[in-house]
């Protein structure tokens, strides 16, 4: 399998050790960052504001967005600026490698 580049705009400490089962991912709070990346995962609760500056400069990554399930208003914003898919905290971070390996077909 080619290798996945993974970015993300997480800065919880607790969900970020979650996340360390994704090979090779990387954590940013720059937009530019993520140019090259093939997934990029934003938690709408600190990082909302950059979805659509990461369609701009990663307009083919695939963007995981996760928050609160009742924060109903960010998830319609980020799937309306970009997000390819957008989860509950809780069922984003129950498995965070496997919804990445979804939604590469991996």
């Amino acid at each position: 399998m080619t290798p996945v580049t993974v970015v993300a705009f997480v800065d919880d400490l607790m969900d970020r050790s979650r996340l360390q089962g994704i090979e090779g991912i990387a954590f940013t709070r720059d937009p530019s960052r993520s140019a090259a990346a093939d997934v990029v995962i934003v938690d709408l609760a600190r990082h909302a504001a950059v979805i659509p500056e990461i369609t701009r400069v990663a307009p083919d990554a695939r963007i995981i967005a996760f928050g609160s399930h009742v924060d109903t208003d960010a998830f319609a914003a980020a799937a309306r600026h970009g997000a390819t898919l957008v989860l509950p905290r809780s069922r984003f971070l129950a498995d965070p490698v496997g919804v990445v390996a979804g939604l590469i077909g991996g």
